[in-house]
């Protein structure tokens, strides 16, 4: 089911309120008097000069002080010639005022600060991949929206001084019923023309019809083989692994990784000046390295591994992967400056910078990974790019309050809120919503 109610849980989506019961009431009046008297015992509950102390939750149920200590990275363009090349896959800021029914229909979309975002990250001088897993497609943005946000997204790249490339995802989530290859390859193939119409290139996005049917390692040969070699230009690939998506286990026919990535390369070898690369999102550093060393000259591994892309982007002195990553997203300012040191041949600065995003990463995409979007709104949230913490269908539910008090500590540390005179109060709202009084 890829409608945009497909990831729903009644235990995972009751909003930030829940329901008001006597032991709630009760847990929030102790929870109140906790936070008083962790505020008299603070040595000095506020500073002219500096920030305010906050309340923060940790993930064993306390509650314990917190004063942002990290010193912003500015946002700027690189300064020279990046050595690699790095998408950053956004996410879809919605619109609450006109959302209705948001599990149930489709979502009501911000363009303008959908499209702002994208810009900052083109300022920065990062790719953009467009209506990917992190825009939610499947789990609460479907294909009619993904594609206005494409054409859309395709205008205005066109138009930004920097020149972005835009990769978009082709899928196969607009049809239903997809039981043989010749259906599978139609509805992909519809996407798939509609994006080179909007001058898109194709990533090829892990479909689930494949595992639903258990296709064997013929159907994907039958469907990738037509659609890698009609494409207009050189086309990515897209291996998602099931701990983002858990319905694409199997995916090329094996559950077995080994004959998997064999099937893969096989695929790729038949025609390689079709392939621009596969990002390869399994979170498996050692298999991505030897993956990598069998590809085909000039195809580039894009890493999708938000766990380990600062060794795997470094490279071994042989190889190196390039970057399809939804983190980039988060850490634009790290990541772009980073890959500027790397290009002048400044690792220490490079690990310097991306060495505490790295925490703040495994955090954002901690199990259940799926719901890693949610880290990458609330940081654009406290950063001012959107005004709103709300997420189609609903999303933003999905993680805990304890999980956002640790994505705000991690990227405080790592220097990744810009502006900590916004994303103090709007985590202090955050709390509140969650019966965390700062006062």
């Amino acid at each position: 089911d890829s409608s945009p109610k497909a990831f729903s849980s009644p235990n995972i989506l009751w909003g930030f309120g829940g329901r008001s019961t006597p032991n709630t009431r009760g847990e929030a009046r102790k929870r109140a008097d906790e936070t008083k008297a962790l505020r008299a015992s603070a040595p000095c509950n506020t500073r002219p000069e500096g920030p305010a102390m906050l309340i923060l939750p940790t993930a064993d149920a306390r509650l314990e002080p917190y004063r942002l200590t990290g010193t912003p990275l500015t946002p700027r363009a690189p300064r020279t010639v990046l050595t690699r090349t790095a998408f950053a896959a956004a996410h879809v800021v919605s619109d609450p005022l006109r959302e209705r029914s948001p599990w149930d229909t489709r979502p009501a979309v911000d363009w303008d600060a959908t499209l702002a975002f994208r810009s900052q990250l083109w300022d920065q001088g990062l790719h953009l991949a467009e209506a990917m897993d992190t825009a939610q497609r499947g789990m609460g943005v479907d294909w009619p929206t993904a594609l206005d946000l494409i054409q859309r997204t395709m205008r205005a790249a066109k138009a930004h001084p920097m020149h972005p490339r835009v990769a978009c995802g082709a899928g196969t989530d607009h049809a239903q019923d997809l039981t043989t290859p010749d259906a599978i390859l139609a509805a992909y193939t519809q996407q798939a023309e509609a994006i080179e119409a909007a001058g898109g290139q194709l990533i090829l996005m892990a479909s689930r019809a494949f595992t639903a049917i258990s296709a064997p390692e013929a159907t994907y040969r039958h469907v990738y083989r037509r659609l890698i070699d009609g494409a207009k230009d050189p086309v990515i690939l897209h291996w998602l692994g099931d701990m983002f998506d858990p319905a694409l286990k199997g995916y090329w026919g094996s559950t077995d990784v080994a004959r998997a990535s064999d099937f893969v390369v096989s695929l790729i070898q038949e025609n390689p000046a079709k392939v621009d690369g596969i990002k390869i999102s399994l979170l498996d550093q050692a298999h991505e390295e030897s993956f990598r060393a069998r590809l085909p000259a000039g195809v580039r591994l894009y890493t999708g591994d938000d766990f380990n892309y600062a060794p795997l982007i470094e490279g071994d002195g042989t190889h190196h992967s390039h970057a399809l990553l939804g983190i980039f997203a988060a850490i634009a300012p790290a990541a772009s400056q980073a890959l500027e040191a790397l290009a002048t041949g400044d690792r220490a600065t490079y690990h310097r910078l991306l060495a505490p995003t790295v925490p703040l990463s495994r955090e954002i995409f901690r199990a259940p990974t799926r719901f890693y979007k949610a880290g990458i709104a609330f940081l654009s949230w406290l950063n001012g790019h959107q005004s709103h913490f709300i997420m189609p269908a609903g999303f933003q539910s999905s993680r805990d309050i304890t999980h956002y008090a640790q994505v705000f500590r991690l990227a405080d540390q790592a220097g990744l809120l810009s502006r900590p005179d916004l994303a103090e109060p709007r985590m202090q709202t955050l709390l509140a919503l969650h019966g965390i009084d700062q006062t």
